[in-house]
Order: structure tokens, then sequence, then C-alpha cells
């Protein structure tokens, strides 16, 4: 890095970042930036438009399996006995849908579909998240500061960027995202008619330090005339009552349109040690079915968090695109999404000796968790695979292992204000989609925006949050661009 200036480009870049919003809580009064590079990574235009315009299919068809319960329940039971949360989950479902009262709220679906591009088989889906599927703001907010940087600091960023970014990607996730909240949000408002604004409900985890984030999107949501409530599902347990035609009223605040969660994909979320009449976890989870039985717009619903689990994503790999139409896909619609879709597999008792005659980069074993942490690599997939008990099996799976290739050069990464130089980036592709009942609620097919993070390819945990991930944006190829 000759440039003389570098250091002082970099410093810029994090006041930029921290003055957007681009931030995580440390302490009640302090704040550092996330992890991010100082130039994107491209890709090819015809990837990415592919990606594009097919990624609204992946909500299609998932939105179509969550309201197909039989189904869920069908799938999702085996796993029960390795796994007590996701045992709790399909409880909540039963309670949602086969009791007296069923869900009568209106789903909304804000999903993250996340790819890795393979250096032989193309984009590739990686996982689907239904549930707290964050980062859209900051998605756009490191977009908009590499633009930033090419403006402001041309020099410094030719020389980051090497010789083949060129035009950026654009990317309105912020804007894509509250969009299609605030259209579910309308909807709920205007049938009900009462007087005052609309208003949007996002339950969150307590000591959050992914604030930020949140904040972002509820200012967005706030210059639509939507006025926003942040409360954990312990401050909903007491707090919640129903209205007039199942409305559904919060303490202090009045009637609620929207129910977004940024919590409930683990079972801390759930915990109230101060709740004596009954367990602590069943009052939280009872919170959570009480929601979905008013007339409310819901993201995510319990059947939707489901819908995207890696055992649904494993048992959707493995049909065929025909036995895919059952879900309302067109045969070439389901043609597509097979292409998308990667190789997954199920563990059984063979699967350990199998594995240990298998390239060690082949496989990564995977249980139901989401966010960083639930991924086994190479040699500890076997001694993982060993160590199961039988009633475990059907709660883990094999997913063939994704190599994209990495940067053509070294990527320059800040990381807590210091630049570090990084000779195998990779990235992982996030594309966000918005559908209500199943709808798209935009434009493009419900797509929303994207989010980049990238990482070194010697990195198994690339989140940004809680691994060595950062934040990334994408630029096509220059020479596509001549």
């Amino acid at each position: 890095m000759a440039y003389k200036n570098t250091e002082k480009a970099k410093n810029e870049a994090v006041e930029w970042a921290l003055t957007h919003g681009m931030a995580l809580k440390q302490t009640l009064d302090s704040a550092r930036h996330p992890a991010f590079t100082l130039t994107p990574t491209v890709i090819e235009q015809t990837r990415f438009e592919r990606l594009k315009s097919s990624v609204h299919l992946l909500g299609k068809l998932v939105h179509a399996v969550s309201q197909d319960h039989d189904y869920l329940h069908e799938a999702i039971a085996p796993i029960t006995a390795g796994n007590v949360f996701f045992k709790t989950l399909l409880k909540m479902a039963d309670d949602i849908h086969c009791s007296d009262g069923p869900q009568s709220c209106l789903p909304m679906l804000l999903m993250r579909s996340d790819f890795m591009d393979d250096a032989q088989l193309g984009p590739k889906l990686v996982e689907f998240n239904g549930i707290a599927a964050g980062m859209g703001p900051f998605g756009q907010r490191i977009h908009e500061l590499h633009c930033y940087l090419a403006k402001q600091w041309p020099a410094p960023y030719t020389e980051w960027s090497g010789d083949e970014v060129g035009r950026p990607v654009s990317n309105s996730a912020l804007q894509g995202l509250a969009a299609g909240i605030a259209a579910a949000t309308w909807k709920i408002k205007q049938e009900f008619s009462d007087a005052g604004a609309p208003t949007f409900l996002m339950v969150v985890q307590e000591r959050e330090d992914n604030v930020y984030d949140q904040h972002l999107l509820e200012h967005a949501l706030q210059d639509k005339g939507i006025r926003t409530v942040r409360r954990t599902f312990r401050e909903l347990y007491d707090g919640l009552s129903t209205g007039e035609n199942q409305r559904l009223l919060l303490e202090g605040i009045g009637a609620i349109d929207t129910v977004y969660l940024r919590a409930g994909y683990q079972f801390s979320d759930y915990v109230a040690h101060d709740i004596i009449d009954r367990a602590c976890c069943e009052s939280l989870t009872q919170t959570r079915v009480m929601i979905e039985k008013h007339r409310v717009a819901v993201n995510a619903t319990v059947s939707q968090q489901l819908a995207t689990s890696k055992r649904i994503q494993m048992l959707l790999s493995s049909q065929s695109a025909e036995s895919l139409t059952r879900f309302g896909l067109s045969e070439s619609e389901a043609n597509e999404v097979k292409h998308l879709l990667g190789d997954m597999i199920e563990v059984d008792a063979q699967s350990a000796e199998w594995v240990k005659h298998r390239p060690l980069d082949e496989w990564v074993l995977k249980n139901q968790g989401e966010g960083g942490g639930h991924c086994v690599f190479g040699d500890d997939i076997y001694t993982k695979l060993k160590a199961l008990d039988p009633n475990e099996y059907e709660a883990w799976a094999l997913m063939r292992r994704l190599h994209p290739l990495p940067r053509s050069q070294a990527a320059y990464v800040v990381r807590k204000g210091e630049i570090y130089v990084i000779d195998d980036l990779i990235s992982e592709i996030g594309l966000f989609t918005v559908h209500i009942d199943g709808e798209p609620a935009l434009e493009n097919g419900g797509y929303a925006g994207y989010l980049i993070r990238s990482k070194s390819s010697q990195v198994s945990e690339g989140g940004v949050h809680s691994g060595m991930g950062a934040l990334d944006s994408l630029a096509y190829k220059r020479y596509e661009n001549t």
C-alpha cells in the first residue's frame, strides 16, 4: 500500500461507518464498527442477474411449505427425539394450526437466501434464513461506503481495488425491506380502519449488541409514518391482550399491526426465571403462539421458521424437480429451484465410515442451529458422527462443501480500526426477498437487496457478528462494462 494517505482514507471509512449507523453496541454508551472490506467483491453480471431473477422462487417455495402443516409435521417429527428445541417449535406449530383458535395472522416472509458461488458448480444455496434474517441495512451501508471511498478517495480505492472491479452492483436492502414491511403493516391497519398511525413491533433479545442494524430499519419505517416499538418476549408475556375481531393489543401502546421477530431462534430467548406459575419457556413460547392467533402481520411465523430449517432444506434438496411442483411451482420453476439447491444427504449409522473415506474438504456436517457455530468441518466430522446417539442422526445433515474462487488479488479488511491484508478472501451472497401471504411484496418478484459477508477461506465461521467475516459489497467485473 504505497499511497501515502492510505491510513487517513481508512480512518475516514471508519468514521463514515459510525456516522451512518454501521456499528455494533459495546456498552450502554459506546459502539464499535463491524469488520468491513475497503473495496467490493466482483461477480459476473450474468451470474448475479440469474440469482436475482430466480431467488423469489425460493420465497414462493418456502411459503408453500410453511402453509402445508401436515407436510411440516411429518418432516420435522423425526428430529424431535434428538432436538428438544425443534420439539418445542413443532408443538407450538401444532398449537397454532390444530387448536380451536387457528392461526389468523398474515404471514410475512422476510427471507435471506445465502449462496456461495462455487468455482465449478456456480451459485448454490447454503441456507435459508427466515427468522432474524438481519443485516440488510448493513448490506446497503457497506455498498454506500464503497461508493463514498471511490468518490472521496479515488487514488487509494483504485490501488486497493485492482483491475477487475467495475461498476458497483446497486443495493437498496434497507429501503426494500422497509417497503415490504410497510406494505404488510398498512394492509392490517386498513383492515381495521382505526385511528392513529400503524404500529410495528420488533421482538428483540435482551442485551442485544446488534441493535444499530435494527434501528436503521426502524428509522426507515418511521419515515413511512409507522410507529415502531421494541419488546422482549418476557415484556410481551403480561403485556399483550385481545381486542375486537382478534386485534392484537399491547399495554401502553394500543393496537399492533406487524410483529417482526429478531428473537425466538434459540431456547434462551424464551427463558424468564421470574415466572413461577408455569415453566418459563412454556410461558414465553405460548406468548408467541398467542401472537399468531391474532390478525397481525408476522415474520417469522413458527411454520416459516420450521420451513427454513436445515431439515426441510435437506428434504427439498433431495427431491426431484417434479416432486417440488406439489408446492405450487411450475415445472420450469421447479427446475430453476433445483439448479439453486446444493447437495444435502441424511445422516445414518453408516455415515461416519462413509465420510472417513471421502476427501476432507468435500462435505460439511450441520445441525439445526441458527447463526454461527453449528457446522463441523474436516476430521472433526468423523469424530462428531461417531459420537452421535442414533436418535440424533436425523437432526443432522451432510452438505456438499462449496469452494468459491478467492479474490484474484489481496483484499483489505478493516477490523477494530486496523487494516488486515487477506490474500484468499471468499464471499457468501445473501439475497433478501419479501412475500406477503405468498405474493411478492415488491417488484422484481419480491427481491429486496443483498448482503455480502467475506472471510478468509481458512476460516470456518464467517459471520460478521459472531465470526471472522467482514461486511462487503458487489461490483461487476470491469471487462463486462467495457
